[in-house]
């Protein structure tokens, strides 16, 4: 396993605005356009899948996903596994929400799916660190921007681009990194 390089990373960190930050207007995102259907691989944000389990997923983002090459980290299997641990056994709809998320696991190609490496855990903490004091998050918070910290660098490690329903999160991620690559939809 590689070496964390600490200094690094706080050299790295210097792009802290030390002053929060608001979402921006959806006319200054990247939004999923049907007229850009191609270009470079995705990642799938843990919204995506949900999205397509409940069936809220645009057609757009459908044509999308059916267009470019789709990658899947351990970070949004992580956070579905997350799901079935939490749900309740004893509720009627466990079973079947269950069952959802295994397809939806199993279905992930193995050479497709991927891993943050040291530098990017690293570095996601501090980002996520700085993210819940800018941005006052809570306990719940926390945890979201963590996951989305790792998640957001992992693509821009991996010359990706996040795919997310996620818009007020990435879009501050997006103020901070503007280096980083995010395509943004809306659920039907």
């Amino acid at each position: 396993m590689a070496a964390f390089d600490f200094d690094a990373a706080r050299r790295w960190a210097r792009f802290d605005s030390q002053n929060t930050l608001s979402r921006r207007g959806d006319e200054e995102l990247p939004f999923v356009d049907a007229s850009r259907i191609g270009g470079q691989g995705l990642l799938l944000d843990t919204s995506v899948y949900i999205d397509q389990m409940q069936d809220r997923s645009p057609q757009v983002l459908d044509d999308l996903i059916a267009q470019r090459q789709v990658n899947h980290s351990t970070v949004a299997i992580q956070e579905l596994m997350h799901m079935v641990g939490v749900l309740s056994p004893s509720n009627a709809l466990t079973a079947t929400v269950i069952s959802e998320i295994g397809k939806q696991i199993k279905a992930m190609p193995p050479h497709r799916i991927f891993a943050p490496d040291t530098e990017v855990l690293g570095r996601a903490a501090l980002l996520s660190g700085i993210l819940c004091r800018l941005q006052g998050y809570e306990k719940d918070g926390k945890l979201r921007a963590l996951q989305d910290c790792m998640l957001f660098l992992q693509a821009q490690k991996l010359g990706l681009v996040v795919l997310t329903a996620t818009i007020s999160d990435y879009d501050i991620l997006l103020q901070l990194i503007p280096t980083g690559r995010t395509l943004f939809y809306r659920r039907k």
